[in-house]
């Protein structure tokens, strides 16, 4: 039997249900290991963002990671908490202690079902991995309601020992079963169809919920989890960012879009909350040190920007010609328009509008004469050249504020001490402020702060290397929060600090200008 996906007015959509495995699977890829109190953090997140399910973690793998499946057993009332289990008595023992306090619970049993599995891990015949299935889901069974059982690299499996183990464990009470793709190996035209002739192979197949965890080895995860979803899964194990072992686990981010945005396709919806999916995705990023590749998908730094010209055109036109989701829904800040030597006259006039000026003919043209030279020297014309360069077509100072000296004192013992000096465009003065911090960035950012009429909360700083050798040049992003709205700015130089000084500058001119702008647009009101 094939499920039948297609959707209309009167059939209603198949809930899929999201189960997060960030703080167990996710937490096992080298360099990824958190603390008990971060995990609890990212926790109340996975909360937040609608997740149904959490496995927080491997309670027997060590005293704290017992402790924060404790915590969050009893903190999060409100979502169902997974204890995960080998098929080994202690191994339940743990996972239902460190559970105990969940209102709502279930247990994940798993051994491996591959034959190389048996024969080089386990180093256990077929019949005996059998006995162990039964008599371990049936211990666990006595404990909770909802029993999880993963044959660990079924797609490696032979289909008639997968279907043996699958049946002996519903037969002692496992109620969901996940048929995992551990080695990422499967193909989405093999792995989907499995479900199916599992379903309808074991007895008792017609009766529990079926679900799949799937790894991306082969960069398939995302495919083969919708393939099982096609043929009747209804839980989907992700982790954010796709972190976990090797190349990771089915993104999160990328299957819950996928599903959001072809849903009527699909006929299945989730109930996750997708404007948290950006501030997820950063606190995950952040706690594990795991920094997001520029072009991935959702949550990429490139995934909702452009350079192109044409594409810039007919975004500026209409948002659909070249994007098909929303990012300000997902919480994903709009930058969209990144200006590069690719970029036309279109892009460049919105970016300088967006400043509050306004360009004759005459100045358009020799701004654009200046960006394209200076597009050609650099990677990106980020917003601080930008304004100058504005300035010098328009004889101009257009920035609010410019960093014009910057000196910083460290050392290995004492709070580092900084100076900076500060053009002011209005009145056209100069000044200089001093600061110290315990770095260097922060004893820059706290001059700064002093010169700018506006309250900018310095939110997150990203550093990119945009060569190689000695002779590197940083590019920073700085982002900052002021009046509830978050605002970035970017600047690159050989000195980071400078660098990140620079972009801060041109986040609160961001800040300055948007408010001035509305002040503007009121006094026009009356």
């Amino acid at each position: 039997m094939t499920i039948d996906n297609k959707n209309t007015s009167n059939t209603a959509k198949r809930r899929i249900h999201i189960f997060d495995t960030t703080l167990r699977d996710g937490e096992q890829a080298p360099g990824a290991s958190m603390k008990p109190e971060q995990k609890i953090v990212i926790a109340r997140q996975l909360a937040r963002l609608g997740v149904d399910i959490i496995e927080p973690g491997f309670p027997i793998s060590s005293p704290g990671e017992f402790q924060a499946i404790e915590q969050i057993s009893r903190e999060l009332q409100g979502t169902e908490i997974c204890g995960f289990a080998r098929c080994v008595k202690a191994d339940i023992d743990a996972a239902v202690a460190a559970t105990q306090a969940a209102a709502r619970r279930r247990l994940h049993l798993f051994i491996s079902a591959s034959q190389i599995h048996l024969d080089f891990q386990l180093r256990k015949t077929q019949d005996q991995v059998i006995d162990m299935v039964r008599s371990m889901v049936a211990y666990g069974k006595q404990f909770v309601d909802q029993m999880e059982f993963s044959p660990m690299d079924a797609s490696r499996s032979s289909e008639e020992f997968l279907l043996r183990v699958v049946e002996a464990a519903i037969d002692e009470g496992a109620t969901i079963i996940n048929i995992p793709d551990t080695m990422g190996y499967a193909l989405p035209e093999e792995f989907g169809p499995l479900f199916t002739r599992v379903r309808e192979g074991v007895r008792g197949g017609d009766k529990v919920i079926y679900s799949t965890h799937c790894h991306n080895d082969l960069g398939l995860a995302v495919a083969n989890s919708l393939a099982a979803i096609r043929h009747g899964a209804t839980q989907v194990e992700v982790s954010v960012n796709g972190v976990g072992e090797r190349a990771g686990n089915c993104a999160l981010e990328e299957l819950v879009m996928a599903l959001e945005t072809r849903g009527e396709s699909l006929g299945v919806e989730t109930g996750i909350a997708v404007d948290q999916i950006y501030e997820t995705s950063r606190i995950v990023s952040r706690t594990m040190h795991f920094p997001i590749a520029y072009n991935k998908p959702i949550v990429g730094r490139n995934a909702f920007q452009h350079e192109s010209g044409i594409h810039q055109d007919g975004l500026l036109k209409n948002r659909n010609t070249y994007e098909i989701m929303d990012p300000e829904a997902m919480g994903i800040p709009r930058s969209m328009i990144i200006l590069g030597k690719h970029s036309g006259r279109h892009a460049i006039k919105h970016r300088v509008a967006e400043f509050g000026v306004e360009l004759s003919e005459h100045e358009m043209e020799a701004l654009y004469i200046r960006f394209k030279e200076k597009a050609d020297e650099l990677k990106i014309v980020t917003d601080d050249v930008m304004l100058e360069l504005v300035g010098e077509a328009t004889d101009a100072h257009v920035q609010p504020f410019a960093l014009v000296d910057l000196q910083v004192l460290a050392g290995s013992q004492k709070s580092r001490i900084a100076s900076v000096t500060i053009h002011r465009s209005e009145d056209g003065s100069e000044n200089t402020y001093t600061g110290s911090g315990e770095g260097p960035l922060e004893a820059v950012i706290n001059c700064i702060r002093q010169a700018m009429p506006v309250d900018a909360v310095f939110e997150d700083l990203e550093l990119h290397s945009l060569s190689t050798g000695e002779d590197a040049s940083g590019e920073a992003v700085v982002s900052v929060i002021s009046g509830g709205e978050r605002y970035r700015g970017t600047a690159i130089h050989k000195d980071i600090i400078l660098a990140a000084a620079r972009a801060y500058v041109s986040a609160c001119n961001g800040a300055v200008i948007a408010g001035r702008n509305a002040e503007a647009q009121r006094a026009e009101l009356g």
